[in-house]
């Protein structure tokens, strides 16, 4: 069980829960590292994609990867075929690590105003070395803070992102406090959330009071639109789009 490249130490919640998986586990970064990528530091025997149940044995199994991050296929679909034109729109990411999410919504979409809440100051430091070297700043904000003191800005987002957010990074006291402070003030009807894994998913194993039904309208994703030919399909088909009702 390890937590691999782009994990920072100060991230303690998220690579103890990873220790604690039951099953073998190996964080990569998707934004940063690509499956070619992955398929070559594997061929050079510097990463496995398996693991051995019995040590010395044949019997092997497949390890489980994680991301907390879209990888470029998966940010391409997002910004080029799940989102409407997003011009004079105000865009939110919740846990915005990298900064994936906020330099392609600069690069793919006409948004004016991107907005990554980070709690962890050295990813807040990597998106801000980013934003400046490449001149992002005019439409890219990053705010080092708990989503949980962010209403005003929650509340006047038209697009909130939240990818595997809170599962690896709270305890499930804060995940339960988080995700009702989430449906509290993402509110504005119309508003589209995208999540990963599904807010079914997030929820299942939490005690809240959300009553989706009442909340979000699930909008079904086509996901064959998108036609480029090295496409993992298992990867899209986590992507959930939501409109608040």
């Amino acid at each position: 069980r390890s937590s691999k490249p782009a994990m920072f130490n100060s991230e303690h919640l998220a690579i103890q829960k990873i220790h604690q998986h039951p099953l073998p586990m190996i964080h990569v970064d998707a934004f940063l590292y690509d499956d070619d990528f992955v398929d070559s530091l594997c061929e050079e025997g510097k990463m496995s994609r398996n693991y051995c149940t019995e040590c010395g044995s044949y019997k092997t199994a497949s390890l489980e990867f994680i991301s907390h991050s879209f990888s470029l296929m998966e940010l391409k679909f997002l910004y080029q075929h799940v989102l409407p034109d997003l011009t004079g729109k105000v865009v939110v990411d919740v846990g915005s690590r990298l900064g994936a999410v906020l330099f392609a919504g600069y690069l793919y979409s006409s948004a004016s105003q991107l907005y990554g809440v980070e709690m962890n100051a050295d990813f807040c430091q990597l998106q801000e070395m980013t934003i400046t070297k490449y001149k992002f700043i005019d439409r890219i904000k990053v705010v080092h803070a708990d989503i949980c003191t962010q209403a005003s800005l929650l509340q006047k987002a038209d697009v909130v992102v939240m990818n595997n957010v809170f599962e690896y990074f709270l305890d499930r006291l804060e995940q339960v406090r988080a995700w009702e402070f989430i449906a509290c003030n993402v509110r504005k009807r119309g508003l589209l959330l995208i999540t990963v894994p599904s807010l079914k998913e997030s929820l299942s194993k939490l005690q809240t009071d959300i009553q989706l039904s009442q909340w979000v309208e699930e909008i079904q994703l086509n996901y064959d639109v998108y036609m480029e030919k090295e496409v993992d399909r298992e990867a899209l088909e986590q992507i959930h789009l939501y409109k608040i009702l």
